[in-house]
């Protein structure tokens, strides 16, 4: 819920299923959220430009153009959370819709309960980083990879990396302890929430996506080590 006075937070769902769509608009309606609801793909870019929501609930399969596309469109001018809703078994479509800037997924069927406490939990998370002058502690250095904190920004060399927010929070979390392994479960507790439920395993989805972007081999990794047993650690660069 949104403290007294301040602006509530804005969820667009897109689903063709138009009942469903207006079943899970009135649960999040009522948790103090303000609702706009899309059931096309181009509808729902068209929305997400024009509204510029802090989260999207997006089911893939959508007229016009699939979920997939409608998440990468989106992800060129949006930081937004975006939710995806795929059918139970469909391990390929979670997939690539986390490699184009998912921030998570929800299996079909789900209770509409869950389905507001998974977006409680990402809204826990700052969408913008408050706009000051990073702070000298706060540019990190591990061999040509540069990370500012503070501004979240990441170079490789003199280059800027384009990450989501989820992949920036990830790197963010390991290079502040760099000496040290985290699990699964401690960077999900440290990214997504203490109170997230799910299968572990998106971490290890986010974590090849990270290591696609900053050019990082996993069988001789440079910035993002594996652990086998444990779960990741920064590298030396």
């Amino acid at each position: 819920m949104n403290s007294e006075g301040a602006l509530p937070t804005k969820v667009l769902v897109v689903d063709d299923e138009r009942a469903l769509a207006a079943v899970i608009a009135s649960y999040l309606t009522r948790a103090g959220h303000h609702v706009t609801q899309a059931h096309t793909g181009p509808d729902a870019v068209a929305q997400a430009r024009a509204e510029d929501p802090d989260v999207i609930v997006l089911d893939l399969g959508l007229p016009g153009l699939d979920g997939i596309e409608v998440c990468r469109q989106i992800r060129t001018f949006s930081d937004c959370y975006i939710l995806i809703l795929t059918a139970r078994g469909d391990e390929v479509d979670r997939l690539i819709g986390l490699s184009v800037g998912a921030d998570d997924y929800l299996t079909k069927p789900f209770s509409n309960r869950e389905l507001v406490a998974r977006v409680q939990t990402v809204l826990r998370r700052p969408r913008r980083p408050p706009a000051a002058a990073p702070a000298v502690e706060d540019q990190r250095v591990f061999g040509d990879l540069r990370i500012d904190a503070a501004g979240h920004e990441v170079w490789i060399g003199d280059h800027p990396v384009a990450l989501t927010r989820t992949e920036f929070d990830i790197l963010d979390v390991l290079s502040a302890q760099p000496r040290l392994a985290l699990s699964r479960r401690q960077l999900i507790d440290a990214v997504w929430d203490t109170a997230w439920v799910g299968d572990e395993h998106v971490v290890d989805v986010h974590v090849a996506n990270l290591r696609k972007k900053v050019d990082d081999d996993p069988t001789e990794p440079r910035y993002i080590t594996t652990i086998r047993g444990v779960g990741y650690r920064m590298g030396r660069g």
